[in-house]
């Protein structure tokens, strides 16, 4: 997401759940999970505990038991990593480290997101300030610290934008060649540019379409998933608390289901939410259902957000209030529920 910012059968069984607690029916291979924001929060470097937070024990606690089992982990490069082909922040290296710890003890597989939309403060990745070379050096230090826990996956990059697929495909590869040469063979999540949306996925842009130039990507392990967003507002960025277009959002993983199925890959629903509005409720459940129901090429889901530091009334977010679960929940619930089973997503080397 860019910044924080009569009914249907669906509805009925949605409107019945938000006042229970009922589990994330899902597989141990196909992941139901939900970003939990925060540590990408604030302006620059910024101060911890100030102006940008890792998730606490609570909310880890909260969703796990909600039955969540991933959770994408939004933190900005230029904290861990402050000046560029150097070593991590010893502390902030700390802070990631035991946010993994603590959700990995909870059960629940981390994608690692830097936050950055391909930029590093105000240079874009590709650039002479800020070469491939600088981002694959970070993806070597990322990977080193991960390469042992296989349910620690890597997101090369949140949301490209204003970069031609071209020119962001080149950096991509540099980055997994980078954590391949570590020795790390962890599951890859690769994004393409126009801020990944599956709806513009084949669409022909400057530098070509993310649908025909990331089938470039090259993975000495073949182990990566397409990552894209898709958002059910108007102009689909998740700014809005409407969902005029959640029809819209749901042919659009449809589309991009059948791009998966014509080039053999697998894909990945990094980012996508709505508001507690009835046709958000609707939107979200059935795209929640189509993932699930077409295993065998995705992997899973993130719902976009949750977080300690969201506020109350933020239309989106889903961390609870003293009044209890989020109807999003629900909805979640109704569409991602699948009996727990082997095999019921693409198989993971």
């Amino acid at each position: 997401m860019r910044s924080p910012s009569g009914t249907t059968p669906v509805l009925r069984l949605v409107a019945a759940m938000t006042a229970i607690a009922l589990p994330l029916q899902a597989s141990a291979a196909c992941l139901s999970g939900i970003n939990l924001a925060g540590a990408e929060f604030g302006q620059g470097r910024g101060t911890y505990g100030k102006d940008y937070a890792y998730p606490s024990d609570e909310t880890i606690t909260y969703f796990a038991d909600k039955g969540f089992n991933a959770v994408r982990l939004p933190f900005k490069w230029e904290r861990l990593q402050p000046r560029l082909n150097r070593s991590f922040d010893k502390a902030e290296r700390k802070r990631l480290s035991d946010t993994v710890k603590a959700l990995r003890k909870a059960g629940m597989t981390v994608i690692l997101d830097p936050h950055n939309y391909a930029y590093y403060g105000d240079q874009q990745i590709g650039s002479a300030a800020v070469p491939d070379s600088a981002f694959a050096d970070f993806w070597s230090r990322l990977a080193a610290d991960y390469k042992q826990d296989a349910g620690v996956q890597f997101g090369l990059m949140n949301e490209p934008h204003d970069v031609p697929a071209t020119q962001w495909l080149a950096s991509a590869n540099a980055a997994i060649a980078a954590i391949r040469d570590t020795g790390a063979t962890n599951l890859v999540l690769v994004p393409g540019t126009i801020w990944t949306g599956a709806h513009s996925w084949e669409e022909e842009r400057d530098g070509g379409a993310n649908g025909t130039v990331m089938l470039g990507i090259q993975d000495s392990a073949d182990n990566n998933v397409y990552e894209v967003h898709q958002y059910l507002d108007g102009d689909f960025s998740g700014k809005a608390s409407t969902c005029e277009r959640a029809d819209d959002a749901v042919k659009a993983l449809e589309r991009f289901t059948d791009w998966l199925k014509r080039n053999g890959k697998r894909g990945f629903l990094g980012e996508f939410g709505g508001s507690a509005e009835p046709a958000c409720l609707d939107g979200l459940a059935r795209m929640t259902a189509l993932v699930h129901r077409e295993n065998a090429v995705w992997t899973g889901w993130t719902y976009w957000a949750a977080g300690d530091w969201w506020p109350a009334s933020e239309p989106l977010n889903i961390q609870p209030t003293a009044d209890g679960d989020r109807p999003q929940l629900a909805a979640l619930v109704s569409g991602g529920a699948l009996p727990a089973k082997a095999g019921t997503c693409p198989s993971l080397p």
